[in-house]
C-alpha cells in the first residue's frame, strides 16, 4: 500500500528556468574553449594577395595549425612547449615584422645555416639547385581552373609555371616571363631565423624585402583551404560571395 501511495503522491514540478548565473557560466565556458582552441589548436585566416600563388589564391580561407611547432603562452611570443621547428618547404602564417597587427603567410626555403640565393633560373639552397619539373598541361589546367577568366588569362600569357622539390615538399611555383627580379646576394640564414618565399616568385614581399624571419613570429603551419571564392560579398570584408565559390578547393590539404 505504501508502493501504491508513493506512485501517486504528487510530483514538484522543477524549476527549468535559467538563471543569470547559469547563464554567465555557460558563456564563459563557450568563450574559454573558443579562445583555448584558437590560442593552442587552430586559427583561421584569409589569403590577402597574390604571393602564394597558385598554392593559395586571394579569398582562400585557410586553417592554420597552431600545434604544429610548439604551445605559446597566451598573449606572449615565448614557446611554453616546442615540438619541432618548421621544416624547409613549410607554408607558414607569421607576424609580420614591421607590424606585429599584420600576419603574412610563405613558404619556408631557408633554415638556420643555409646559404640561399635566387636567382633567374631557379632557387638554391648552400649551391645546390632546388629541383624543378615542368608542369605538365593537365596540372597547368587545373591550377588555372580556380582562377577568374581575367587571370587565367594573364597566367597563360605572362606566366611559367613548374613544380619545385623543397625538402619532403613538391609544390608549384609561378614564374613572370616579363618581369624577374633581379637576382639576389648569397646569404646565410642566422640562428633562430628562416628564409621566407612566396611561390608567385616574381610578386612576393618576402625575406628579399623585409629580410630574415625571427622563429618567435612564426603562429603555425597552414593546413587546409576549408572555404574559398573569387570575391566577398560587397561591403562585407572577408564574407565570400556563394554565387562565385570555388568548390573543388574546398577541404584541399596546403602543400
Amino acid at each position: 500500500m505504501s508502493a501504491l501511495a508513493s506512485l501517486l503522491r504528487p510530483v514538484t514540478p522543477r524549476d527549468l528556468r535559467g538563471t543569470w548565473p547559469r547563464a554567465l557560466g555557460a558563456l564563459a565556458g563557450s568563450l574559454l574553449l573558443i579562445c583555448t582552441i584558437r590560442w593552442a589548436l587552430i586559427e583561421p585566416y584569409v589569403i590577402p594577395s597574390e604571393s602564394m600563388v597558385p598554392t593559395l589564391l586571394v579569398h582562400d580561407h585557410i586553417f592554420v595549425n597552431k600545434f604544429a611547432y610548439g604551445i605559446r603562452l597566451p598573449f606572449a611570443e615565448t614557446y611554453l612547449f616546442n615540438f619541432a621547428p618548421p621544416k624547409r618547404g613549410d607554408v607558414v602564417v607569421f607576424r609580420s615584422i614591421d607590424d606585429s597587427h599584420v600576419f603574412l603567410v610563405k613558404r619556408v626555403v631557408g633554415l638556420p645555416g643555409d646559404d640561399i640565393q635566387l636567382k633567374d633560373d631557379g632557387l638554391y639552397v648552400s649551391g645546390a639547385r632546388v629541383p624543378t619539373m615542368p608542369m605538365s598541361d593537365v596540372e597547368q589546367s587545373q591550377v588555372l581552373e580556380d582562377w577568374t577568366k581575367e587571370a587565367r588569362t594573364d597566367a597563360i600569357d605572362g606566366y611559367e609555371m613548374f613544380n619545385e622539390t623543397l625538402g619532403e615538399k613538391i609544390h608549384p611555383v609561378f614564374r613572370d616571363k616579363f618581369a624577374r627580379v633581379a637576382e639576389s646576394q648569397n646569404v646565410k640564414v642566422p640562428l633562430g631565423h628562416l628564409f621566407m618565399s612566396g611561390d608567385n616568385r616574381d610578386h612576393s614581399a618576402d625575406s628579399r624585402t623585409f629580410g630574415f624571419l625571427p622563429l618567435n613570429h612564426v603562429l603555425g603551419r597552414a593546413s587546409l583551404i576549408w572555404l574559398s571564392c573569387e570575391e566577398a560579398l560587397a561591403q562585407s570584408g572577408q564574407l565570400c560571395n556563394p554565387q562565385r565559390m570555388r568548390w573543388r578547393r574546398l577541404f584541399k590539404r596546403v602543400k
